[in-house]
């Protein structure tokens, strides 16, 4: 089927307003590659910079480090064993390294990067340094990689800002191939539905905090990724979409065979990617983030990814914004139904067809560019096989747990399902859940903002009610609990944006809100700040711009008045005479001033200078 006319208007537009930027950023990757000509990159290094950087290495790999022909890879790895995502990443520099081995290529660990878990600093003072870590690993990347010892990045990164930030630091480095080596999703614990529903009886007082505890424990049990549809899983649709990564590697679990077999090929891929100069920059152009985003809304993907993905377009030179979103959310169908969307979990996802079955849908109906770039090779067609595994003859080695193993299999790809194996999990485009992609731009005389409303059900889209204001999310907390939210309303949580404290996501509200809205009451959220990746039921107007630390109407806002919240038809204002509310005073909160503790006090430049929600939330560039 030919291409989606939104989608040509869409791409041309961006193709348009970034004609400058995407020029400049191809100039200067074109100039950092050419200083590399043919050789390995470290051959331009000094012998005494080239004796540093292989000081520690084994004798044979300083030998083919010391010949300067065979490729060296870097290795950025976001690994600790505090985040279940992470935690399998422990192994995989031995099995990368052996891998290149056998190939006749050397890899090193070329730096690590911080990897906060939003799911256990989320509604703590730690939670105000989650969206400015994406920049910093962004720094650490580019820090990483500025030894110039390296001819192909390999990223090891899975979460929240991670991912987003270890692609905005690989995209200084654009010359370079790069490849996402995923990790996989934990096994399926304790339902999604159930979980919800102990939170809400955990926020409504009808359990303790122990009961909460063992809830959230069978949920997150393991090691892997959370196996919710929120920043995480929505990272590696986006890497998997966007041809960063192995095509149907991106839910497959951690400790399979499918799943080192998967990491060795992946070195295979990028040495070849490398010697055939497939670079990073090469591959993210205008249409793969154009793909991205028709991934994340068919998908009914995070809401970070409206702050995200522009982050990472910038990067490339390549300039996006919501109106771009919104537009593609009117034609793009969501044929997902995975939780917060839905019942079910990315286990569920997987097992239903995962992302072969979803790309081949997308592109068949015209939704996805097929003439793309990827690191398979030119076009999109390798991304509708899946994964599997076949005899391995040569049995390559690698090391899991201090132990050497060897791999029996080698992978190839095969065709992929032709028919959802669930329905009601992964539905062909003719039988989508909805017509659009459940996210909308809002306008008004509050601003910018945007909703995603894939999971809000269709009389909850609209709601007039008056504001109850607050500056802080632990004071509708305090509210709640001494019933006096039991009335249909409008909360209004300001003081969230970058500027103010670092914008972090609010998800603890969400039981909160949710089971004021199971008891009857109209309910929505309006705020400068961020929901959740896993944004859910309740109506929420988030990333509000201007914030109110800049001044925007947000901070005249006062208890009472009558806020209309109109999601169908992107509608989002405050009914106050105009004349009036113009006179009102700006809110003021005093404890801005308190940033400290937990280490925001080392975080101040970035406050001051990072930029609008719409434009990134970048703290340079």
């Amino acid at each position: 089927m030919s291409l989606n006319d939104t989608i040509i208007k869409v791409t041309q537009r961006i193709v348009e307003k970034s004609q400058s930027t995407r020029s400049d950023y191809l100039t200067r990757m074109s100039h950092a590659a050419a200083t590399n000509d043919n050789s390995p990159t470290r051959s331009r290094l000094s012998c005494g910079n080239l004796a540093h950087g292989m000081a520690a290495c084994n004798p044979t790999d300083k030998s083919i480090l010391a010949a300067e022909k065979a490729p060296n890879l870097a290795i950025v790895n976001a690994y600790n064993d505090m985040l279940s995502a992470h935690q399998p990443y422990v192994n995989y520099p031995d099995i990368i390294k052996q891998a290149a081995a056998h190939l006749g290529a050397t890899a090193q660990v070329a730096g690590g990067v911080p990897a906060m878990c939003d799911g256990v600093t989320q509604g703590q003072e730690g939670m105000e340094l989650s969206l400015f870590s994406r920049d910093l690993i962004a720094m650490a990347t580019a820090v990483s990689l500025s030894h110039d010892m390296f001819d192909g990045v390999i990223l090891l990164g899975i979460c929240d800002k991670i991912v987003p930030g270890l692609l905005i630091g690989a995209l200084s480095f654009g010359h370079l191939p790069c490849i996402f080596l995923p990790a996989g999703p934990m096994p399926t614990g304790q339902s999604n539905d159930a979980k919800a529903k102990v939170r809400q009886d955990y926020a409504e007082g009808k359990i303790g905090r122990k009961e909460l505890l063992a809830s959230e424990s069978a949920s997150y049990h393991t090691a892997g990724t959370c196996t919710f549809y929120g920043t995480a899983n929505s990272n590696q649709m986006l890497m998997e979409i966007m041809g960063l990564q192995l095509p149907g590697s991106s839910f497959v679990p951690p400790t399979t065979e499918l799943r080192q077999a998967l990491s060795q090929y992946g070195v295979r891929k990028q040495l070849q990617n490398i010697e055939q100069k497939f670079s990073l920059a090469s591959i993210l152009s205008e249409k793969t983030i154009v793909n991205g985003l028709v991934g994340l809304l068919a998908t009914g993907g995070s809401t970070n990814h409206t702050i995200h993905l522009i982050a990472i377009a910038r990067a490339a030179g390549i300039i996006i914004d919501w109106q771009d979103m919104s537009e593609l959310s009117k034609i793009v169908p969501l044929i997902c139904r995975v939780y917060p969307n839905g019942s079910a979990d990315i286990n569920h996802f997987q097992a239903a067809g995962g992302m072969p079955f979803l790309m081949q849908q997308l592109s068949d109906a015209g939704f996805l560019h097929q003439d793309v770039k990827t690191i398979m090779g030119t076009g999109l067609s390798a991304y509708f096989k899946e994964p599997k595994l076949v005899k391995n003859p040569q049995a390559d080695i690698y090391r899991q747990n201090g132990q050497e193993k060897q791999s029996e299999h080698l992978i190839q790809w095969k065709n992929a399902v032709t028919k959802s194996l669930d329905e009601s999990v992964l539905s062909p485009v003719n039988q989508c859940f909805s017509s659009h992609g459940g996210l909308n731009l809002l306008t008004g005389n509050l601003g910018r903002s945007v909703i995603k409303t894939s999971a809000v059900a269709e009389q909850y889209l609209k709601i007039e009610a008056p504001a109850v204001v607050f500056d802080d999310q632990n004071e509708l907390v305090t509210a709640f609990k001494r019933g006096q939210l039991n009335q249909d309303f409008v909360a209004v949580i300001r003081f969230q944006g970058p500027k103010a404290n670092g914008m972090p996501e609010l998800h603890k509200l969400t039981p909160i809100l949710a089971s004021l809205q199971a008891a009857g009451h109209q309910v929505a959220l309006v705020t400068d700040g961020r929901m959740s990746g896993a944004s859910g039921k309740v109506p929420a107007a988030i990333h509000l711009i201007p914030e109110a630390l800049e001044g925007g109407p947000i901070a005249q806002i006062q208890n009472g008045d009558l806020i209309e919240l109109d999601a169908a038809n992107g509608i989002l204002t405050v009914k106050v005479n105009e004349i009036e509310f113009k006179q009102r005073p700006l809110a003021v909160k005093e404890t801005l001033s308190e940033q400290s503790g937990m280490g925001r006090e080392l975080f101040k430049s970035f406050r001051n200078n990072v930029t609008n929600a719409e434009h990134g939330a970048m703290t340079f560039g």
